[in-house]
C-alpha cells in the first residue's frame, strides 16, 4: 500500500565495507515507489581512514536517522569513531539494530521493548533457554538455528516479539539480497516508525526472509548464478588439467558483486584447470571443503584457495585456528589465500610502498597463516574511478564505467598471477617424482668471504646430502655424489679456479642471449651498468653457479649489492638485482625447467628484494624472480619474523628445522 504522506524517514546502515551499497542502492530505488519519503544510505567503515569527510558524513547522518542499523563494527579504531554519535542518538531515534559487533556496539540494540544493555534480561534469557547447551556449534549450525528461532519466537507475546524481530532483521541482512534488504527495511520501518513517521506503521507489507543455500556454487555462467550440485558447473572446454576449489563470500554472490572472483575463475580456467567456487554461510568455510572439495573423506581437488581475505573458520572478528587445521590436515592439498582490497581503494594500494595496511596484513594474511594458508596474493578490490586504476582497466575493454567505480573488480595481472602460480602448484602434485625436476639454492653470503654454500644454524652439505639421499629413495631422479665431501667439491670446485668464481660454474649466458631475455633490462642496467655487469662476469657472458645432479640442479645464488655494502640494496628504494642475480632466477624459471624450488637455509636475499612489503604486485621484484615457481624454503625454527618476510613477499612454503644445542666450550 503506497503511504499517504511522503513523510520522510531516514534508514541508515553502518557496515565494515562496501560490498552491499550496490544493493542498498538499487533497493533505495524501489522502495521510494511505496515510501517517497524515504532516504536510505550505506556508509561503509573501510572508506573513513583515506576520506575524512566520508566520516563525517556518516555521523552526520547518524544524528539525524530514524532507523539505525550498525553491523560488522568490531575495529577498535572504526567502533571508536562512531561509538559516541550510535550512543548520542540511541534513545531518540525509532530503532537502533546493531548485529555480528563489538560489545559496545551490540549494547546500544533498542528495538521496541527490546534493550540489550542488561537493562532487561526477560528476552535475552528466554534466548539461553531456546539456544540450549553452549558447546561448540559449526557456522551451519548456528545458521540453522537463526532460522528457527523467529519461528519459536512467533506466539510468545511481549518483549519476545522485539526479540523476534531482531532475529529477523539479522536472517534478512545475513542473506543479503536486494529482496531481502528491501523487505528488512519495509519491516522495521512497518514495526517501529514512530513521532511524526508513526503513520506509515500497519501501511508496508515485507515478504518473509528469502531463503538461500547455506553452502552452495557460484558461477557466472551458471542460469541464475547459484547451485548445489557439481554437476551443473559449466564443463570445461578442453580436458582438465586439474581440479581447485575456491571459497568464495556467500554474501558477495547475493549482492550480485562477484567481479573480483569472475576475474579469478576466468584466469583459472584460461589454464584448463576445472574450478569449483564454492561458498558456505557463517564465516566457516568447513561445509562447503567437506561437501564440495572432498569425496568419501579424501581430497577431491588439487588445491584450494581462499577468496575470502579471512579465517577458514571465524572470519575477520575472530579464528578457531585448532578447527581449521583439523579440516585442512584431513583435505592435505595445498591450501592458498588471496586478498580482496577492502579496507583501501586499487588506487591506494597501487601507489603504496608498503601494499596492505596493517589491520589488512593482520586481518586477511597473518591470522589466515595461522590456519595454515600459504602464498598470500592481492587479486581484486574496489576503485575510485579514475584513470591510474590497476582494477579499472581489464583485457581490451578500456576502462570500467565511473557509474560502477565502487563494485570489485579483479586486477588482471594478479588474477593471472594467482592463476599462474596455482597452476604449477597442480602441475608438480601431478607430476611423477621420477620426472619432477627440482632446483636447490644455496646461498653466498657475504660474498667472498668463504661463506659460499653456508646459513645460519644449519650444517648445509650434510643436511643436504641427506636430503638427496631420501629424495632418490623416495623415487626422484637424483645422480646421488658418493659423500658429503664430494658434495661439496662438486660444487664449490670443479671449474671455479679457472673462471675466479666461488663454485662450479655450470653454465655461461652470452651477454647477447641475456639482453635479448632480460624483460627488466633498461632497470637493471640503470643501476649496474651495461649488460653483463661486473658481478659474476667476464666480460662477454654471466656466470651461473652450481652442478646438476640428475633432475636436481645444486645452484649458488648470486651475491647482491654492493661488494664492501651487500646490504645496500635491501634498503633503498629504487634498487635492482644485479644481471646475475636476474639471470640465476631465469634460469631456474625457464633453462633448467625446475618444477619447484628448495632455498636451502637461513637465508638468501631473493625475499629482501626491491617492492612491495606485502599484498605486491608484478613490477615488485620478488615476484619478478620467483615467477609461479612453488618455492620450499628450509627455515631455522628461531626467527619467525624473517621467515614471515619469506612467506610474504616469496610465496615460500617454510619448513623449519631446530637449531642446533648449546654447549659450554670448556675454554
Amino acid at each position: 500500500m503506497r503511504a499517504e504522506s511522503p513523510v520522510c524517514v531516514r534508514v541508515v546502515v553502518i557496515t565494515l565495507d562496501r560490498h552491499l551499497a550496490g544493493v542498498v542502492s538499487r533497493a533505495a530505488e524501489r522502495l521510494s515507489r511505496d515510501i517517497p519519503g524515504l532516504k536510505l544510505t550505506l556508509h561503509a567503515a573501510t572508506d573513513w581512514a583515506e576520506d575524512p569527510a566520508a566520516l563525517e558524513r556518516c555521523r552526520a547522518d547518524i544524528a539525524r536517522g530514524d532507523i539505525l542499523i550498525a553491523s560488522m563494527l568490531f575495529m577498535e579504531d572504526q567502533v571508536r569513531a562512531v561509538l559516541p554519535a550510535l550512543e548520542a542518538r540511541r534513545d531518540s531515534c525509532d530503532a537502533l539494530i546493531a548485529l555480528m559487533s563489538a560489545a559496545e556496539v551490540i549494547r546500544l540494540t533498542r528495538l521496541g521493548g527490546l534493550k540489550m544493555d542488561g537493562a532487561d534480561k526477560g528476552p535475552l534469557a528466554l534466548l539461553k533457554r531456546l539456544r540450549g547447551g553452549r558447546g561448540k556449534s559449526s557456522g551451519a549450525g548456528q545458521m540453522a538455528f537463526l532460522r528457527r528461532l523467529p519461528k519459536l519466537l512467533r506466539f510468545i507475546p511481549g518483549a519476545a516479539q522485539d526479540l523476534r524481530a531482531y532475529f529477523l532483521t539479522l536472517q534478512y541482512w545475513l542473506s543479503g539480497s536486494q529482496d531481502n534488504l528491501e523487505a528488512m527495511v519495509r519491516y522495521l520501518v512497518n514495526r517501529y516508525s514512530a513521532g511524526p513517521r508513526r503513520i506509515l506503521r500497519g501501511t508496508l507489507a515485507s515478504a518473509p526472509p528469502r531463503d538461500y543455500p547455506e553452502v552452495g556454487l557460484y558461477h557466472p555462467r551458471l542460469p541464475g548464478r547459484i547451485a548445489t550440485e557439481t554437476r551443473q558447473l559449466p564443463r570445461p572446454s578442453r580436458q582438465s588439467r586439474g581440479a581447485v576449489g575456491l571459497l568464495l563470500l556467500r554474501s558477495y554472490v547475493l549482492a550480485e558483486d562477484t567481479g573480483h572472483y569472475d576475474g579469478v575463475i576466468a584466469a583459472l580456467e584460461s589454464r584448463g584447470l576445472r574450478v569449483i567456487p564454492a561458498f558456505a554461510g557463517g564465516l566457516d568455510g568447513r561445509p562447503a571443503i567437506e561437501r564440495y572439495f572432498m569425496d568419501k573423506g579424501a581430497a577431491s581437488v588439487d588445491a584450494v584457495i581462499s577468496l575470502v581475505g579471512f579465517s577458514l573458520v571465524g572470519g575477520p572478528a575472530y579464528n578457531d585456528a585448532a578447527a581449521a587445521e583439523e579440516c585442512l590436515a584431513q583435505l592435505d592439498v595445498p591450501y592458498l589465500s588471496a586478498q580482496p582490497l577492502e579496507f583501501q581503494t586499487l588506487e591506494a594500494w597501487e601507489a603504496s610502498t608498503a601494499g596492505l595496511a596493517p589491520v589488512e596484513a593482520t586481518i586477511m594474511v597473518a591470522i589466515p597463516e595461522l590456519d595454515g594458508a600459504i602464498a598470500p596474493t592481492v587479486f581484486g578490490g574496489r576503485s575510485n574511478g579514475s584513470e591510474a586504476s590497476p582494477g579499472g582497466r581489464t583485457r581490451g575493454h578500456g576502462h570500467t564505467p565511473p557509474q560502477d567505480a565502487g563494485r570489485m573488480r579483479a586486477i588482471p595481472e594478479r588474477a593471472e598471477a594467482l592463476a599462474a602460480r596455482v597452476a604449477r602448484i597442480v602441475e608438480l602434485r601431478r607430476t611423477a617424482r621420477s620426472d619432477r625436476r627440482v632446483a636447490v639454492t644455496l646461498f653466498n653470503f657475504p660474498p667472498n668471504a668463504g661463506a659460499t654454500g653456508t646459513a645460519a644454524y644449519l650444517s648445509v652439505f650434510a643436511s643436504l646430502f641427506n636430503l638427496l639421499k631420501a629424495m632418490k629413495a623416495e623415487g626422484y631422479t637424483v645422480d646421488l655424489p658418493g659423500s658429503v665431501e664430494d658434495l661439496r667439491a662438486r660444487v664449490l670446485g670443479g671449474n671455479a679456479v679457472r673462471y675466479g668464481a666461488d663454485a662450479n660454474v655450470w653454465r655461461r649466458v652470452p651477454v647477447e642471449e641475456h639482453i635479448r631475455r632480460e624483460t627488466h633490462l633498461r632497470e637493471i642496467e640503470a643501476q649496474w651498468g651495461p649488460a653483463p655487469g661486473r658481478q659474476l662476469s667476464d666480460g662477454t657472458s654471466i656466470f651461473i653457479q652450481g652442478v646438476e645432479l640428475g633432475h636436481v640442479f645444486v645452484g649458488i645464488q648470486p651475491g647482491f649489492g654492493y661488494e664492501g655494502d651487500p646490504m645496500k640494496l635491501l634498503f633503498e628504494r629504487g634498487f635492482t638485482p644485479t644481471h646475475a642475480f636476474s639471470a640465476y632466477y631465469r634460469h631456474l624459471r625457464e633453462d633448467f625447467g625446475a618444477h619447484a624450488v628448495l632455498h636451502f637455509g637461513m637465508h638468501g636475499a631473493l625475499e629482501f628484494m626491491p617492492g612491495k612489503q606485502i599484498g605486491l604486485t608484478g613490477a615488485c621484484w620478488p615476484e619478478r624472480l620467483i615467477g609461479d615457481l612453488p618455492n620450499v624454503y628450509l627455515y631455522a625454527a628461531n626467527n619467525p619474523s624473517e621467515g614471515a618476510l619469506a612467506k610474504r613477499r616469496s610465496a615460500a612454503v617454510l619448513v623449519s628445522h631446530l637449531t642446533p644445542p648449546i654447549g659450554e666450550a670448556g675454554l
